[in-house]
């Protein structure tokens, strides 16, 4: 009864944060814009639906040359009309707040995935790439990039499957008469990253004059960051989040030992099925649109869980927008050094020392 309160008050004052660092990050650039017109720009972008106007100029959907129906828009009304400059409107709304949203979605998506990962297998060192979602959907992308002739799907589409298909392969292997144990599971996802790292690296030689892109994707980007990528991750994330989100009790009994899950009512194999499943398809998601970011998923899990404890109804949401916090100021480093780096280099240049230093202060335990 009282995580629902400590779950409530936790999740309110880090997306309190997550709003700030949005805001913070979105102002700082080449040209520098005050915190309170970023606000103010953002604001302005906010719109409803107010009306469907019905085109009258002959505008029509054709089939066969012969008018079928009226083109149908709809009307947006602003929320807000603050006085901003257009450039700066254009800055933040055009170029920068993409980024930046799409950087919150991605370490939303991996620090969920590696919250589950880490109570699925009961072990801390289990991260959403355990079971090669993310080998997978490099693979796919590497072969858009490189070889786009070879696949009906442009790059994020390419990454998505590839990462899907991967974690099947892995469940595939390591099911057997219906049941799948999680150390067999782990093991499969290891060989599976293994061989799918070689092919990596064979693609990678053979990339000829895409090598650059290539290598720039397998360390982790979000330079090329649009509204269309926002569009493509956010809808999915949240919706597979709150799939995860329903069955953190489940996700509670389970760190008990199967036996003891099935005798307090959990339909064990299902729920794992499910748990895989949802994981697999938000980590996807976030490769597909960011490339290979490690330690997002690792460390945040782990430092939130010093903080709120272990019980996921509360671990679970606190992780998840840790996890957007934490990206988001990554990749605000990322492009803001002298040379633009992958921020890739940046969650693992912060985030290793950080993992040793819970390792050095034993703070690093069993699940």
């Amino acid at each position: 009864m009282n995580s629902v309160p400590g779950n409530v008050k936790w999740s309110l004052g880090l997306l309190v944060l997550l709003g700030l660092s949005i805001v913070v990050s979105a102002a700082i650039g080449s040209v520098s814009i005050h915190p309170l017109v970023v606000a103010k720009s953002i604001l302005n972008a906010i719109a409803i639906p107010s009306g469907i106007n019905i085109s009258t100029n002959g505008s029509y959907i054709a089939a066969d040359s012969l008018p079928i129906a009226p083109v149908f828009e709809l009307s947006w009304m602003s929320l807000f009309d603050f006085e901003v400059r257009d450039a700066h409107q254009t800055i933040v709304v055009g170029h920068r707040l993409p980024r930046v949203v799409l950087a919150a979605t991605v370490g939303f998506a991996l620090a969920s995935a590696g919250t589950v990962m880490q109570g699925f297998f009961r072990n801390p060192l289990a991260d959403p790439a355990i079971i090669g979602v993310s080998s997978g959907a490099a693979v796919g992308a590497v072969l858009a990039i490189a070889a786009p002739a070879l696949l009906p799907f442009d790059l994020r589409a390419a990454a998505f499957l590839g990462g899907i298909a991967a974690a099947f392969l892995v469940y595939v292997i390591a099911t057997e008469s219906g049941r799948t144990p999680v150390a067999t599971l782990l093991l499969a996802g290891i060989a599976i990253n293994t061989f799918l790292g070689a092919v990596i690296s064979y693609l990678v030689i053979h990339s000829g004059d895409s090598l650059l892109t290539v290598v720039y994707w397998l360390m982790g980007h979000l330079h090329v960051a649009s509204w269309n990528d926002v569009l493509f991750a956010l809808p999915m994330t949240l919706l597979f989040f709150g799939v995860l989100l329903a069955f953190t009790r489940d996700l509670n009994v389970l760190l008990l030992g199967e036996e003891d899950a099935h005798s307090l009512g959990v339909s064990v194999e299902q729920t794992k099925q499910i748990l895989l499943a949802i994981s697999s398809g938000i980590t996807a998601v976030a490769v597909a649109v960011s490339g290979v970011i490690g330690f997002v998923g690792l460390v945040v899990p782990h430092m939130l869980r010093l903080v709120v404890g272990p019980d996921h109804r509360i671990l679970l949401p606190t992780a998840a927008i840790g996890g957007a916090i934490f990206l988001v100021l990554a990749d605000t480093i990322a492009r803001t050094g002298p040379a633009e780096a992958p921020v890739g280099i940046i969650t693992a240049a912060v985030g290793a020392p950080f993992f040793l230093y819970l390792l050095m202060q034993r703070r690093v335990y069993a699940l």
